[in-house]
């Protein structure tokens, strides 16, 4: 969501040439400065050179670059997108450029030594050169890829992985599955791969999973199970939750089903996870701060701790998602307005230590704060930047200058350890600032993904530097022969044996898009699932009918072409 109102023009994925988000006076100002510029270079070009070669070489090039610029503008209209024109950033620098194709190279180091040693499983352990099912054999990682492969334009590869997803992928499994992993990973991917190429064997399938996780959520309160046998459709929550749903299970399913609904005509999918939301607003408390354990019976909260980090996070990221996703009408304003309530909440765990001001979101356990914050709470900071906008002019400079804050705190995560990678978590101390306690590394997005969000939003490139140096640690000390692995230990840097699918979905999609034009999956188009999987916004308004299933189903977006003018 860029900061400024969304616009409504269908025609905005014609214009990919940069210049072209630069108003008329802009592009009229650049073009005096390039004549002046060069008119200047003909007129004392050797007299320049004698005293000054270096520099007149430098501005040489760059008044080259600002007339090839505009050259590419000419046939371009002069309407300009949100995120452009607030923030004035021109896409397509040859350093953005460069380091996008690093990334696609990484993606395909990754995605090779996946076809090549755990093609069609769900996970490969590079180490050993296998691949492991670690969800039942569904293919996690080739369909979490799906629409990494298709933004950067590897065509011959996700050719091959729609085959095999057409021919290949079968849900009929006798495996107790987790409904949150298999909603955001494979429905989340499935409807993305659907919504980005509008080949219909993706949303057949979608809807397929769809329909074998659907009696999780048959409980008395609608609350649903976490774990359910995909093949029987018996359901139950783990062990070690004393029998209750976990909050972020339970609550990040919305943005897919929702999705699912508006595709197939089929409201079936809608009711049951906004049934949750309406269950737990009955109780929503004023500080907007539920803890991680839900009941199913009675749809309440247990006593169990409250955190932006593992088993909370993404029900507040899916509050406000929901919210952009229906386009910020009034049929979703609910989402709205509970999830600012979790922003005053979220204010009152926000501790800085000494002596260097670090900004952090504490645990709350009962009345006590735990100086603690989970690197997968880094996803915040982008959480906060892309809401900071729904806000009035005060609040919203507020919510943002708090978004940047945490996102150094989370850039230091990588940085104050031996490998540049950081660790599960920290932990914080009076006059000590920071230190790192559960010391492994599993390829995880969440700092790249806020470091994504605020680039896109406030046009600072200081937040493309820190995504870049934390890729070069990633292929420092993860890059091995045959893909990507977690470290054991970011302070010895001993490595593990698993690629985690989320590193081809999220990291590496991420920092593609951190190095690609904002045009390439604009926040005025799309809002992103918590594993990255851009979903098309549809407006929804109240009382409004879906789509039916069997009318045809438009192409969403063509990326320049999939084949053609794109650089990445």
């Amino acid at each position: 969501m860029a900061r400024s109102s969304r616009s409504s023009s269908s025609s905005r994925w014609r214009h990919c040439h940069p210049s072209y988000y630069l108003k008329r006076p802009q592009r009229l100002a650049l073009l005096f400065i390039a004549f002046v510029c060069g008119t200047l270079v003909v007129w004392d070009r050797q007299t320049l050179l004698r005293e000054h070669e270096v520099e007149v070489s430098k501005l040489y090039e760059e008044v080259t670059r600002l007339q090839n610029l505009l050259d590419e503008s000419k046939n371009t209209g002069d309407d300009a997108t949100s995120e452009l024109s607030k923030n004035g950033v021109v896409p397509d620098d040859p350093i953005d450029i460069q380091r996008r194709e690093k990334v696609k190279e990484a993606m395909l180091h990754a995605w090779s030594s996946y076809e090549k040693y755990a093609w069609g499983q769900d996970e490969l352990q590079p180490q050993s050169m296998n691949g492991v099912n670690s969800f039942g054999g569904l293919g996690a990682t080739l369909v979490d890829s799906l629409d990494t492969l298709y933004i950067m334009g590897l065509d011959e590869q996700f050719q091959k992985a729609r085959e095999w997803v057409a021919n290949s992928l079968d849900f009929n499994k006798n495996h107790e599955a987790s409904v949150f992993e298999t909603t955001i990973r494979v429905v989340g991917g499935l409807l993305s791969a659907y919504d980005l190429s509008s080949d219909q064997v993706f949303l057949n399938k979608a809807r397929d999973i769809a329909d074998r996780l659907l009696p999780a959520w048959d409980t008395p309160s609608g609350i649903p199970y976490n774990i359910i046998n995909l093949a029987h459709g018996t359901v139950h929550n783990p062990g070690w939750t004393g029998g209750e749903s976990i909050l972020a299970d339970s609550g990040t399913e919305q943005l897919e089903f929702i999705a699912l609904s508006q595709r197939t005509g089929d409201l079936k999918y809608q009711q049951k996870v906004e049934n949750v939301i309406t269950q737990l607003n009955k109780t929503f408390p004023a500080d907007g701060l539920l803890p991680i354990y839900i009941n199913p019976h009675s749809g309440t909260a247990s006593y169990s701790p409250i955190t932006f980090g593992a088993m909370g996070d993404s029900f507040y990221e899916y509050l406000l998602k929901v919210w952009i996703q229906g386009n910020r009408t009034s049929a979703v304003k609910l989402y709205r307005e509970m999830w600012e309530k979790s922003m005053k909440g979220l204010l009152s765990l926000v501790r800085r230590t000494t002596p260097s001001s670090f900004a952090y979101i504490c645990e709350k356990h009962g009345d006590s704060l735990s100086d603690k914050m989970d690197e997968l709470a880094c996803f915040a900071p982008g959480m906060l930047a892309l809401g900071s906008s729904g806000y009035g002019p005060d609040d919203s400079k507020k919510i943002l200058s708090l978004a940047e804050e945490l996102a150094w705190t989370c850039y230091n995560f990588y940085q104050s350890t031996p490998t540049k990678l950081a660790g599960e978590n920290y932990f914080f101390h009076p006059g000590g600032d920071m230190s790192v306690g559960t010391s492994w590394n599993i390829l995880r997005p969440e700092t790249i993904e806020s470091l994504f969000y605020l680039w896109r939003l406030t046009g600072n490139k200081t937040y493309q530097e820190w995504g870049w140096n934390i890729f070069l640690a990633f292929e420092k000390n993860s890059r091995v022969e045959s893909g990507y692995v977690g470290l054991k230990d970011v302070n010895t840097g001993v490595k593990d044996n698993m690629m985690q699918s989320f590193f081809l979905a999220e990291t590496l999609k991420y920092l593609y898009l951190l190095f690609s034009p904002p045009s390439v999956i604009s926040l005025d188009e799309w809002v992103f699932n918590t594993e990255a999987h851009p979903l098309k916004i549809v407006t929804r308004n109240e009382g409004q009918s879906f789509v039916k299933s069997d009318e045809k189903h438009k192409p969403i977006v063509r990326l320049r072409g999939r084949k053609e003018g794109r650089s990445g």
